[in-house]
């Protein structure tokens, strides 16, 4: 399971770094914005802090904190694939893996993850994402929901 997690978070790896590469090419230079439906539009956000844009002043040392703290994680996670057993999982883990080495080439390579995708309700928005954060969400979330129908299946 080790391999197909790996490849999992390969592929992840390059769908983020492909799309951060477009968005860059058509956001960024000048910045603009693309409106894609009423609830979704496309934005450069230069994301220099973690999740919901916490710790944005904490300057290059707090890029490289949680660089090194995301690093961390994802040998966490690689040696919880390596013990792996069953394929959903592992499929998981190579998500949340890939997505969290996306974001970690992001801070190394320029200081800053790039986020680009806008959802709202009228003037209410959801902090900006990218697909690495997609990929980190959809992996935590599937891990959840599989290891709460093993445990039920277990306990019946």
């Amino acid at each position: 399971m080790l391999q197909f997690g790996l490849i999992i978070g390969l592929v992840s790896i390059i769908i983020d770094q492909a799309t951060k590469l477009i968005a860059v090419s058509y956001l960024w230079k000048p910045p603009s914005v693309i409106n894609v439906f009423s609830f979704l539009d496309l934005t450069p956000v230069e994301n220099r802090g973690i999740s919901f844009g916490l710790f944005q002043d904490s300057g290059d040392i707090g890029r490289w904190v949680i660089a090194i703290f995301a690093l961390f994680i994802v040998i966490f996670l690689a040696v919880w694939l390596r013990k792996q057993q069953f394929k959903f999982p592992a499929f998981c883990l190579g998500l949340v893996i890939g997505g969290a080495l996306g974001n970690v080439i992001d801070r190394l390579r320029q200081g800053w993850v790039i986020d680009f995708i806008d959802f709202h309700i009228g003037n209410w928005h959801w902090p900006a994402f990218n697909f690495a954060d997609t990929f980190i969400t959809c992996g935590v979330i599937l891990l959840l929901i599989d290891n709460l129908l093993r445990t039920q299946k277990r306990h019946k």
